[in-house]
C-alpha cells in the first residue's frame, strides 16, 4: 500500500500545530467532539434540500470509547461520513476545511451553523496520539474507506468495511514522558471533565460507559462495580433558552456550577442579540470581591464560546478593566477564529461585542441604582474602588461612562450618595462641589477646615479610599461643576466684612504672620489668616495640585519620592489663642517661637502627619503647663 506525502507546507503546519501551536494538550478532543458534531449537522443540512432524507434526531449521537489495556481513544460520531475523495481532500491537506466547504457551497447562513474547522483541529489529536485512524462510510456509499497516519511523514488510505454511515477516530495514545502524562487521557474522569469544560453545549449527545458501583446481589454490605452509558453533556445551553421559562434559581445554579463565586450575585445580565452580529451572554455582577481580586494572579475576562463550543475560558479583551469583576460567558456565531482556536482575531465583531457588553454592564448597574438601592451600595462597597481605578487610569478616557456610577458619603445626607444627587442640592451660591479626604468618615467629620462649609450649610462629599482624590482630580468637574477641597486655598466664598477698620486690622495682623512664616522657614510655603476656620485655632490648607492627603499617599508607596503639598498654615484671628499670639509677638519672641512650634504640629497631628520631633513637641507641651 503507497504511502502518500503531505505536501510541505504541510508538513511543517503539521510540525508547528503538535509543537508549539495548542498550549493545551487536551483541547484535541475539544477538536474532535467539535468535528464529528459538524459531521450530523452536514446530515440534517442534507434533509432539509432532500426530501427523501429524514432526520432523527435520537438517531444521531457521539460516542468516546477508552480502552486502556490498549491505549487506544475512539470518538465514533454517526454523521456523514467522508468518501475516498472527500477524506484526501480534508485530512491530506492541512487548513483546509471540509466544513467551511460545504457550508459555502450550501449558502448555510441561519440555523445549525458548521463550527469545525476540520482540516486543522484535527490534527490537533496529534499532540497525544502517536498514530491516528479514520474509519469512514459516507452517505448514499456502498464503500468504507481507511486513512492512517503516523505524523508528518505521510498518510494511507485503503478500502475497508465499516457497516453504518458515519466517522470513527482511533487514537493510539502516547506513552508517558518526564514531561507528561499521557495516561490521563484514557482516564474516564478526565474525559468526562475534558468533555463537561469544552463540549457541555454540543447539541448532539456525547455518550461514554462510565463506571458505577451497586450492592453486589445476595449481600448486605458488598458492592460491586459495573458500566453504563451516560450522556455526559447537557446539550442545551441556559443562554439559548428563552429568559421568561428561566427562574432566579436557574441563574443563581448556573452561577454556582461555573465556579464563578461562593455568593449570590447582586445581578445578572442575559443578552439575546440579534443584528450586525448575533450573540447570547450571561453576565454576573458578584456580592463579594475575590479574596485575590488586587492581585496579579486574578484574571478577569468572559468565557468565550462558538456555537456552544468554549473557545477561551477567559477573554480579557470582552471586558474593559474597570468592570473586570464582572463574571461570565459570551457564545457567537459570527467570530472570526484562528487556526488554533484558542487566540482570538482582534477583528471587528469581537470588538463590536466587547462595545456592547460594556454599555449594557453600564445601562444595568444605573438601573440597579436606581431600583434597587440597597443592592447597588452592597456591589460598590466591594467595587466602588475599582470604578474609581477607572476614572483614574488612561488619563481619564473612561471618565465619562464611570462617573454616574459614583458614590461618596456625605455630611448633610449621612449616607452614600452620588455626584448628581449632589449637584442636584446644590444652592446658587455654591460655585464647588466640596470634598475633604481622610482617614474615615469620623476623622473628617471633626476637620478644622470643614467649619466654614458647614456653617453656611454647604454639603461635603468624604473621601477615605486612597485613590478618591486622585480619581476627581482626573474627573476635574461635574455637570459644569468643579471639585473643590475644604482644604484648598481658595474655597471661593465671598465673605461679606463690613468693618470699617478690615484694612488696618489686616496690616496689623501682617507682621505676625510674616514672623511666624520665617520661624516655620522650609515647613510650610506661608502663614495667613484663615477664612474658613470659625471653631478651631488653627489648620493647614494647601497650595497647588498636590494635596495634604495625596502626599501621605504617594509618600506610602514602596517607589517613595519625598512628594510634598504646598502647605500654608491658618491661623483663626477670631479665636482666643490669636490674642496671646499677638501678646507674644508684641512682648515675648521666644514664647511666639514656642506657640508657633506648638500650632504647627497641632495641624500636623488634625491632619494624621507625623511630627517631626515627637521629644521637642512634648518638651514645649511641658514648658506652657508651668
Amino acid at each position: 500500500m503507497e504511502k502518500k506525502e503531505f505536501k510541505a507546507e504541510s508538513k511543517r503546519l503539521l510540525d508547528l500545530m503538535i509543537n508549539s501551536i495548542y498550549t493545551n494538550k487536551e483541547i484535541f478532543l475539544r477538536e474532535l467532539i467539535s468535528n464529528a458534531s459538524d459531521a450530523i449537522d452536514k446530515i440534517y443540512y442534507k434533509t432539509l434540500k432532500d426530501e427523501n432524507l429524514q432526520f432523527n434526531k435520537d438517531d444521531y449521537y457521539i460516542n468516546i470509547v477508552s480502552d486502556k489495556e490498549n491505549r487506544i481513544l475512539k470518538v465514533i460520531d454517526t454523521g456523514i461520513g467522508m468518501t475516498k475523495e472527500e477524506l484526501e481532500d480534508n485530512l491530506g491537506t492541512i487548513a483546509k476545511s471540509g466544513s467551511l466547504a460545504f457550508k459555502n457551497e450550501n449558502e448555510i447562513k441561519d440555523g445549525y451553523d458548521i463550527i469545525g474547522q476540520f482540516g486543522v483541529g484535527f490534527y490537533a489529536a496529534f499532540m497525544v496520539a502517536d498514530t491516528v485512524t479514520v474509519i469512514s462510510k459516507a452517505l448514499g456509499s456502498e464503500e468504507a474507506y481507511k486513512w492512517e497516519s503516523n505524523g508528518a511523514d505521510g498518510y494511507t488510505i485503503e478500502n475497508c468495511t465499516k457497516d453504518s454511515v458515519g466517522t470513527e477516530i482511533i487514537l493510539k495514545i502516547k506513552e508517558n514522558t518526564e514531561d507528561e502524562n499521557y495516561d490521563e487521557y484514557l482516564e474516564e474522569s478526565t474525559l468526562k471533565n475534558i468533555i463537561k469544560k469544552y463540549s457541555d453545549f454540543i447539541r448532539y449527545p456525547i455518550k461514554m460507559f462510565v463506571t458505577k458501583t451497586k450492592l453486589k446481589e445476595g449481600t448486605e454490605n458488598e458492592y460491586e462495580e459495573y458500566k453504563e452509558e451516560e450522556t455526559i453533556n447537557s446539550m442545551v445551553p441556559i443562554w439559548r433558552k428563552n429568559k421568561n421559562e428561566l427562574t432566579e434559581e436557574d441563574y443563581n445554579n448556573f452561577y454556582l456550577e461555573k465556579h464563578y463565586g461562593f455568593d449570590n450575585p447582586v445581578k445578572h445580565i442575559h443578552i439575546s442579540a440579534e443584528g450586525i452580529i448575533r450573540y447570547n451572554a450571561i453576565l454576573f455582577i458578584p456580592e463579594r470581591i475575590p479574596f485575590d481580586y488586587y492581585t496579579k494572579e486574578y484574571e478577569k475576562g468572559l468565557g468565550l464560546y462558538s456555537n456552544g463550543v468554549l473557545i477561551m475560558d477567559k477573554c480579557p479583551d470582552l471586558l474593559p478593566d474597570y468592570f473586570s469583576f464582572v463574571k461570565g460567558m459570551v457564545d457567537s456565531e459570527d467570530l472570526s477564529l484562528n487556526i488554533s482556536r484558542e487566540m482570538l482575531q482582534q477583528d471587528r465583531q469581537l470588538k463590536l461585542i466587547a462595545k456592547n457588553i460594556k454599555n449594557k454592564i453600564k445601562s444595568e448597574l444605573l438601573d440597579l441604582l436606581k431600583k434597587d438601592r440597597e443592592k447597588y451600595e452592597k456591589f460598590y462597597e466591594s467595587f466602588g474602588r475599582q470604578l474609581k481605578y477607572g476614572v483614574y487610569s488612561d488619563f481619564g478616557t473612561n471618565k465619562d461612562v464611570l462617573q454616574d456610577l459614583l458614590m461618596f458619603y456625605s455630611s448633610k445626607e449621612k449616607k452614600l450618595v452620588t455626584l448628581d444627587e449632589y449637584v442636584s442640592r446644590m444652592t446658587e451660591e455654591q460655585k464647588y462641589i466640596y470634598y475633604a479626604s481622610g482617614e474615615s468618615n469620623e476623622r473628617i467629620e471633626k476637620l478644622p477646615q470643614t467649619d466654614l462649609l458647614k456653617d453656611k450649610g454647604f454639603e461635603i462629599l468624604y473621601f477615605t479610599d486612597d485613590i478618591d482624590e486622585f480619581a476627581i482630580k482626573m474627573l476635574m468637574s461635574y455637570k459644569d461643576k468643579e471639585f473643590k477641597s475644604v482644604s484648598s486655598g481658595d474655597l471661593g466664598i465671598e465673605e461679606k466684612d463690613n468693618e470699617n477698620n478690615k484694612d488696618s486690622k489686616d496690616n496689623a495682623n501682617k507682621e505676625l504672620f510674616v514672623s511666624m512664616k520665617e520661624l516655620l522657614s522650609g515647613k510650610v510655603k506661608d502663614v495667613r489668616e484663615s477664612k474658613r476656620l470659625k471653631n478651631h485655632p488653627v489648620c493647614l490648607a494647601n497650595d497647588g495640585e498636590i494635596s495634604i492627603e495625596m502626599e501621605k499617599i504617594l509618600n506610602s508607596m514602596p517607589n517613595n519620592q519625598d512628594i510634598k503639598a504646598d502647605k500654608v498654615l491658618e491661623v483663626n484671628a477670631n479665636h482666643d489663642i490669636f490674642k496671646v499670639l499677638k501678646d507674644a509677638y508684641e512682648n515675648d519672641k521666644d514664647k511666639l517661637k514656642l506657640y508657633t512650634e506648638l500650632l504647627y504640629n497641632q495641624a500636623l497631628l488634625i491632619e494624621g502627619l507625623p511630627i517631626e520631633d515627637p521629644v521637642e513637641f512634648t518638651n514645649n507641651m511641658c514648658k506652657i503647663m508651668k
